[in-house]
């Protein structure tokens, strides 16, 4: 028997709770294909959303976000989607193949349109094997055992000790209303490793757009000193920590891993099952630190298509290109840093 016929549409703020519904149903989409993300891109980033739905028989079954990021430091591209882990094309089960071929087809012709130098997918799996991929990154995602004490008992024993250390120095978390103090500890952070950092403006908007799903814990020590910080993203049965910064007396102090257990602690009290540590790049310092928390690194497919390029482009600090400007960035005031960052960072994505 045929298949009834499908239609593409794009995405209008009226279709905004039909979209987000099949996102909360599709065990393909993240927390990433919400459409929050698209006013975000577009009011925080200025870049143009083409956000694609496939419907049968007048049910959405696939989606495919998609952002514009042009830059005459790094080039035009057709993403899905920057600033994300996660993006690519979200269908149903039984969708078909002929669902995300159709979706697909209308992103090419798009991308063709706009005249960028590729097309971009961060698929958490494999689509087109053919297609040359960036092997630079890896997520980290483990169960959340239901009870706290086994969660404690699952983390591996040198970094175990490094949590009992930092309840040890007297540490105690809290869940922020806002973002100033993760904002103060992030910044410096990200300057501390040469590379510029997103405006505060951003993350306020993320807590905004996100509500309770979007949450600030950060670490302070005996004298109400903070010393750690991260922003996390909760979909579903899942928690993400997303975002994070520290003082430079954090390590010294166990901060980071109690930071973390802390989150992965009232994760499991809030009924979560998952504990998606997010993605690194491979041989980086926090590559190392989330296998050393016992999480086994997956492979994420970001797949390409090239129209106007020769290899698969390295926008990333592991780029020697880029080692001067890193050096640079490093000396600058945290003042100046922070107001010239967000006008590089949001051609990165």
């Amino acid at each position: 028997m045929d298949r009834l016929p499908i239609s593409v549409s794009m995405l209008t703020s009226s279709q905004r709770e039909r979209w987000d519904a099949f996102v909360q149903r599709c065990p393909q989409a993240t927390f990433f294909h919400l459409s929050a993300w698209q006013g975000i891109l577009e009011e925080v980033f200025d870049h143009r959303s083409f956000y694609l739905y496939a419907e049968r028989a007048g049910e959405i079954v696939a989606i495919l976000p998609l952002a514009e990021v042009r830059s005459r430091l790094f080039g035009h591209a057709l993403t899905s989607l920057p600033f994300c882990v996660y993006g690519g094309i979200a269908a149903d089960v039984d969708a078909g193949a002929d669902v995300a071929h159709e979706l697909e087809s209308k992103a090419e012709t798009l991308a063709h349109a706009l005249g960028v130098r590729y097309l971009e997918y961060r698929n958490l799996h494999a689509r087109h094997p053919e297609w040359p991929r960036q092997d630079l990154y890896v997520s980290f995602r483990k169960e959340i055992l239901p009870e706290v004490e086994a969660n404690m008992l699952a983390i591996p024993r040198k970094q175990r000790a490094m949590v009992r250390k930092g309840i040890k120095n007297g540490l105690v978390s809290e869940i922020d209303d806002g973002v100033d103090r993760f904002f103060a500890l992030y910044a410096d952070n990200v300057l501390r490793h040469g590379t510029p950092a997103l405006s505060k403006k951003y993350f306020q908007r993320l807590k905004d757009s996100f509500g309770e799903a979007c949450e600030v814990l950060t670490v302070v020590g005996p004298d109400g000193k903070p010393l750690s910080s991260v922003l996390s993203f909760y979909f579903r049965d899942e928690v993400l920590p997303y975002y994070a910064g520290d003082d430079v007396a954090a390590r010294e102090l166990a901060a980071n891993d109690f930071k973390y257990w802390e989150l992965m602690r009232r994760a499991c009290e809030r009924g979560c099952k998952v504990f998606d540590y997010g993605r690194s790049k491979v041989g980086t310092g926090p590559y190392d630190f989330k296998r050393n928390w016992g999480f086994e690194p997956q492979p994420l497919s970001y797949e390409y298509r090239l129209y106007k390029c020769d290899g698969v482009p390295q926008h990333n600090p592991m780029n020697p290109k880029y080692r001067s400007f890193i050096a640079l960035w490093k000396r600058l005031p945290i003042g100046v840093a922070n107001r010239l960052g967000p006008y590089i960072v949001r051609n990165l994505g």
